[in-house]
């Protein structure tokens, strides 16, 4: 017979916020929204796609600390 020796609460409250939820979140919009700039003489070529979702995730994190986009549980 198997005995769990923790109580397991599963609607529990939240205590933390949920930062990186909403940062991934912002991540995505970021790639929908952000300027194309593949082309053109100043182009940053295979390069520029490769590192442009490092600064989505750059972006994304800097606009989360300062943004409230409604996704934290309030108590």
């Amino acid at each position: 017979m198997v005995q769990v020796s923790q109580k397991i609460e599963f609607n529990s409250i939240q205590t933390q916020p949920a930062p990186r939820l909403e940062q991934a979140f912002l991540e995505e919009m970021l790639k929908y929204i952000a300027p194309d700039s593949s082309g053109g003489e100043f182009s940053g070529g295979s390069a520029e796609g490769q590192f442009r979702s490092f600064l989505h995730q750059e972006y994304a994190a800097a606009l989360s600390q300062r943004l409230d986009l409604g996704l934290r549980v309030q108590a």
